[in-house]
This record gives structure tokens, sequence and C-alpha cells, in this order.
């Protein structure tokens, strides 16, 4: 299948031409190793290049390969916290059924995993590889194509989905395609349109919401997922297009309205390829993959207005081009990956910021002989157990990439999905060791629940009298508390 940089790099887009100011940027500090340990290598018959991991309500780790498997197409797997991974599928040739996934896959509430290929499906696309699917796999490994984008003449329902996808309190999943759309200007290296943002029905009805309109508008070229914030919208960034076709960073109404919150110039970031966080104070964080005083990247903070802070600009030394998304760990802190840059040249680094912009190097990869370690990281999710899991997307013992575990020192706790529900409404509570739990409260609140068999995720209900605030669970060994509050829907 034909791949281009674009769609397997990520990076190397070309960085743009622009004066960078210097910026006060916050002093970064490195401290000695943490407890690091490689998992797993891939050897491309299980995959080669791994996306960022979501762990699921059974304890494990899910993901994707960009390539490998039994086709060469790429890969969904599974993978243990101790490091035994399982191929559950490989996507095959013709790509029908897709091929290329770049994105993490989502657990919906009733269990199964949604995601996106960037490439393949029925219908041609532009370069006659396949405008991309949107699909639904068991935990199993049993894969649905729910949707074949380019079912439109030129592609006007969208082309290339590469981020993942995001479900939303109405049940409803959310995402971005790289081009296509109504538009019909292409944006930088586009063929079909500047993108689009779609909604998607888990039995698999698609409605077009937004078409980008690239430069000097609304943005183009969206490569990272949305995220639902408090306020029931959806926000995002695009990689290109806005005031200096530095990319933006907007909200979108379920509806499909849309604002531009902020548009790039350089100095303050260029090329936000990643998604956003919305942090327990309301503000969301992000990254950008190029621009700041470096040129080489920043770390930012927005507000749900549109109030931009830079918090931080990479310089090499401390990493550079991040194009992950942050996680805000149980500390307060967020955590995050660069692709290139660190202390051993340009294999990446994992790092972590506070919220006021206080960067520490934690990790710098390729530190062994041949990266045995990995190199080009790409992106974490904090495991309930407290540490972090993240992919290499080259490396290893086979060159191909690896899963990772860095363990920083943080206790456990608990993670809800989703993050905010009705009165009455189901919800699962991830864990470890939640076996012979005692009690689940809701902001004091208690509510009847049951344990999973594994013993790694609750069911219950939301209950009445429930109102905003932290979940507790208590167990024999002791009390777990959410990884962030938990709100009540109206």
């Amino acid at each position: 299948m034909k791949r281009t940089v674009r769609e397997l790099g990520r990076l190397n887009w070309g960085k743009r031409a622009f004066g960078v100011l210097v910026l006060g940027a916050a002093t970064a500090i490195a401290l000695p190793a943490q407890t690091f340990t490689t998992l797993f290598s891939f050897d491309y018959t299980d995959g080669k290049g791994p996306n960022p991991l979501v762990q699921a309500t059974n304890g494990d780790l899910y993901g994707t390969t960009s390539e490998g498997g039994g086709s060469g197409n790429g890969t969904v797997f599974k993978i243990t916290p101790s490091g035994t991974l399982t191929t559950l599928y490989s996507f095959a040739v013709p790509a029908t059924d897709g091929g290329g996934p770049l994105a993490a896959l989502v657990q919906a509430a009733h269990g199964e995993f949604y995601g996106t290929a960037s490439l393949g499906g029925v219908n041609p696309g532009s370069f006659d590889y396949g405008g991309g699917t949107v699909f639904k796999i068991t935990p199993g490994g049993t894969l649905t194509t729910l949707y074949s984008f380019c079912s439109q003449s030129e592609c006007m329902d969208g082309e290339d989905p590469l981020a993942g996808l995001v479900q939303a309190t109405n049940g409803d999943l959310y995402g971005t395609t790289y081009d296509g759309g109504a538009s019909i200007f292409p944006c930088f290296a586009n063929v079909n349109g500047c993108g689009t943002v779609f909604k998607i029905t888990p039995s698999g009805t698609l409605t077009t919401l937004h078409t980008f309109a690239g430069y000097p508008t609304d943005g183009g070229a969206p490569q990272a997922g949305l995220v639902q914030a408090t306020n029931g919208d959806l926000y995002g960034t695009t990689g290109e297009g806005g005031d200096s076709n530095n990319g933006t960073v907007f909200k979108i109404t379920p509806g499909g309205t849309v604002t531009t919150l902020h548009s790039f110039d350089g100095t303050d970031g260029a090329g936000p390829e990643a998604g956003l966080v919305q942090a327990t104070n309301g503000d969301f964080y992000g990254t950008t993959e190029v621009g700041g005083a470096y040129n080489d990247g920043t770390v930012f903070k927005i507000t749900p207005s549109g109030a931009l802070t830079t918090l931080h600009s990479f310089d090499g030394t401390d990493g550079a081009n991040p194009f992950a998304a942050l996680v805000q760990a149980t500390n307060g802190d967020f955590y995050g990956a660069t692709y290139n840059g660190g202390t051993n040249g340009t294999g990446g680094t994992v790092f972590k910021i506070t919220p006021g912009g206080t960067l520490t190097t934690l990790y710098s990869f390729c530190s062994q002989s041949a990266c045995m370690d990995g190199i080009y990281p790409a992106g974490l999710v904090q495991d309930t157990n407290g540490d972090f899991y993240g992919p290499t997307y080259s490396g290893g013992t086979n060159g191909y990439g690896t899963v990772f575990r860095l363990s920083v020192g943080l206790r456990p706790f608990v993670e809800i999905q989703p993050a905010s529900e009705k009165v009455g409404a189901r919800v699962d509570i991830l864990g470890n060791d939640l076996t012979g739990a005692i009690s689940v409260s809701f902001n004091g609140a208690a509510a009847t629940f049951t344990v999973n068999s594994s013993g790694t995720a609750i069911t219950t209900t939301v209950p009445a009298g429930a109102t905003t605030g932290t979940i507790q669970v208590v167990t024999p060994s002791g009390t777990l508390s959410s990884n962030v509050p938990f709100r009540v829907l109206p």
C-alpha cells in the first residue's frame, strides 16, 4: 500500500519559515533516570510503528500499529501491564477493511473499541489507496468496518482520518479528517479540501458537521482528535490555516457550530498536531510541533474563551517536536513526549510540566546501544496502577518499535468511564485489585456496584443525590480516589 511521510512519520512535514521572537521559556530541569522498562519489541509480524495506548475495563492496554502484521497494513493488539502482547487483528490486502491506523482506540460505554484507519476502505480516495475508515472491534478481536470515507464525489464526506475518536455524552462518536470536505480549495499538500469534523453513531451513520476552509480563515488539515469539555462543546486543533497559516485552536458544538479560539503566529507555536486535554482547573493544555522560541515546539494552555499562554519552548536538549497529547496525572502535573531531541540526539523524550510551566525531562530515548530502548515516543497513558505506558515508533530489539513502562512513583487510582453522566446512568470504574471492594461513593453519595471477575473494573450507576466531585472506592488494601472529578450532568 502506498504511504507518504505524512501518513507514516507525523513529523518532518516541513518547519515553517517565520521570524521567531525569543520568548521567556520556563527552565527545563533534568532529573536522574526514572524506572524505565521496555516491555515489548515488535518484529513486524506482530506490527510496526505502534500508536498511543488506552487502558480497557479488563485491565489490559489496547493499541494499533500503523504497519506490519499479516499483510503489512497495520494491526490492532492488546498488551498486559506486564508486557504480554496479543495481536487481535491484522488489516488485510486489499485494504477494504482499512489500513495504516495512526491513532489510539476509544472504548465505548458498551465495551467495544472504536478507531480509525487512515487509508483503505471500499472507496478509492485521492490516490487510489482508499479514503480511510471508521471501525469497531471487540476486546476479542472481531472487527467491523462501520464507514468508508470518500463515499461522496471528491471526498465531500472527508478523507484520511488520522486522529482517533471521542465518545460524547450523547453516545455518538466525534472525529476529524485530515482533508476532504466541501471546500473547493486544497490546503497545504492536500488534494481534496481542508478537512472536516464529523460525528458517527455507534452503528455507523456518519454526518459531516463542518468543513474547514484553510488559510486565512478557520484552519485546516486537523491531525488531532477532539475532547469534550465540561460545557458540552468539543475542542480541537488544526495543523494549518488560520490567520498566519500556522494552525488554530477551535471549539465546535455537538450540532456543528465552529468558533476559532486562537490562530498561532509562530512565536507562540505552530502546527498543533496533538489534541487538547482539559485540566481540573478548567483550562486546556496542548502542544505545538514546531514554533516557539527555538522552533522546536511548545507547551501551551488556553482558556475555554481563547486566551493562550505559552508555558514552555523546547530547545532540542529538553526535547523537540511534541506531537502527542498531554496527560494530566493524579499529582496534577502534565506528562508528555517529544518525538525528537533529548540528551542522546534525536531519540525523543518523556517529560512532565507543572500547570505553571516548569518542565522536567524524565527520560531521553536511545540511551542504550542501537536504541534498544526505542526511539520516537508516541504519547503516554497513565495506568490505574500509577505508572505510564507508551509506544515508541521505532527502535527496540528489531527496530520496529516498542511498548515501554515508566514509573515515577505515583500512587494507584481509579478512572471513570465516561467522566460525566446523569443520575441513574451506568458508568465503569477502572482500577487494580478491586476484588472485595467495600464501598463506592460519588462525592460522598453511596452507590451500589458489582466488581468484574478480574478485579479490574466496577460497574455501577450514578446514585441519587450525587454531585460533581471525586469518586472514592474503599478496598481491603485502602481507599482509591478518581484521577479527575466526576461531573454529574443535569
